[in-house]
């Protein structure tokens, strides 16, 4: 019996059984489905893109997986070398896992043992010096996160998270503020625990499955200067933001992290992979003669060969294909079609990029909805009070615009 996710499985309704897919399109046994929310946000090119399938097909060809312990191959090489490239500043170290939550995981390890690892050092330097300045070595364990943050279902991703829809049956940690994205709130926190901040984590600028708040980039850019101002470290959450849901490539290329994750739209969905990128200053405490000080963490599956294969693929497609253009008419439809639709139940419509929302007052208000797209040859998943799209980049505009039709008809039916 399948488990499925997010659902009480004695009184869920079946699930609509996918026969085929095809660019942006699900094809259930009596019916052709846009998909709107492109499976979890991962599946930027659409299904069975012949480049990618040609991708996987020839790299499995070859093999299908070995492990990085002591192995290396040509494609985890040139895709570490092309993010290396792709990616803005000195985001250069890549360490590959296998799910957005995962590496979330690696990011919140690398930072804390960073900080481990710079005591010893300190330390070391101290006996050789034979200093003694006890009040400047200070093992730093404290993260900032933002109220309803939504960073994955591991443990420490869900420490750092701030949702009780996903994460009530556990306890929250101590060691863990949650804040609003305020930047008198941000300013407040550093002030009350900037000696003991080891890291501070954002899903920049659009919260996802918190229920896709958006917030601005002066917020980031203060939260870079006061990171630098006492040594904390930053940490972006790409993994639904990344390759251009926001309408920027990445939130990177404006405001630079030290710590950047990625997933989803990697691989353009075809293969579950990610990876953890991090600064010349993060990898520099891990590079040593100590051998303490190596990162001790190794998913079996990082650095997939046919993962490796797919994202290389995907990033070719998204540099030659101009995606970032694509996403700019996304969102200029987006807006046409849907800012300044009212209805007494709904409390504000938001769109960012390949984002649209429409957040209602309750959430009974969307009961049904899902079963209503699917007669009108949509696929959609609203969540609590959140109705929205995070389309394939591949959409045509009349299908983009059905799929608004079906949302703002829900409405206007009564």
């Amino acid at each position: 019996m399948i488990w499925y996710p997010y659902e009480q499985m004695k009184t869920m309704k079946a699930p609509y059984k996918i026969e085929d897919a095809n660019g942006v399109y699900l094809y259930t046994k009596d019916q052709k489905l846009i998909d709107s929310v492109s499976s979890w946000w991962c599946m930027i090119h659409g299904y069975k893109h012949p480049e990618l399938t040609a991708a996987i097909q020839e790299q499995a060809g070859k093999f299908c997986h070995v492990m990085l312990g002591g192995l290396t191959h040509d494609p985890v090489q040139k895709l570490s070398a092309k993010l290396e490239e792709f990616l803005p500043g000195d985001l250069n170290y890549c360490f590959f896992s296998d799910s957005g939550s995962v590496g979330v995981e690696v990011a919140l390890k690398m930072a804390l043992q960073y900080n481990t690892n710079r005591l010893d050092d300190r330390r070391l330097v101290m006996q050789l010096d034979n200093a003694h300045h006890g009040s400047e070595l200070k093992k730093r364990t404290m993260v900032l996160a933002l109220e309803h943050a939504y960073h994955g279902d591991t443990f420490k991703a869900m420490e750092v998270g701030d949702d009780e829809d996903y994460h009530f049956a556990f306890d929250k940690k101590e060691g863990v503020v949650h804040i609003p994205t305020e930047i008198p709130a941000l300013e407040e926190a550093f002030a009350k625990y900037h000696d003991r901040l080891n890291c501070f984590i954002v899903e920049p600028l659009l919260q996802g499955a918190g229920g896709m708040r958006m917030y601005d980039i002066s917020f980031l850019k203060r939260a870079r200067e006061l990171c630098d101002e006492y040594d904390v470290l930053l940490i972006f959450d790409e993994v639904a933001t990344g390759f251009g849901r926001t309408g920027h490539r990445f939130v990177a290329d404006l405001v630079l992290p030290d710590i950047l994750v990625l997933g989803k739209a990697l691989t353009g969905g075809y293969i579950g992979h990610a990876v953890t990128v991090a600064n010349e200053k993060v990898f520099r405490a891990f590079y040593s003669d100590n051998d303490r000080h190596a990162l001790m963490h190794g998913p079996t599956f990082m650095g997939n060969a046919l993962a490796c294969a797919a994202a290389l693929k995907g990033i070719e497609i998204f540099e030659r294909e101009d995606y970032m253009s694509k996403i700019a008419r996304i969102e200029a439809i987006s807006q046409r079609e849907m800012l300044g639709f009212t209805d007494p139940r709904i409390k504000e419509v938001r769109v960012m990029g390949g984002c649209t929302c429409v957040e209602v007052y309750d959430e009974a208000t969307l009961e049904g909805f899902q079963q209503f797209a699917y007669e009108r040859g949509v696929f959609s998943r609203p969540f609590l009070k959140y109705m929205y799209s995070m389309v394939p980049y591949v959409i045509q505009e009349e299908e983009l615009v059905h799929i608004f039709d079906v949302m703002k008809e829900w409405f206007r039916r009564g």
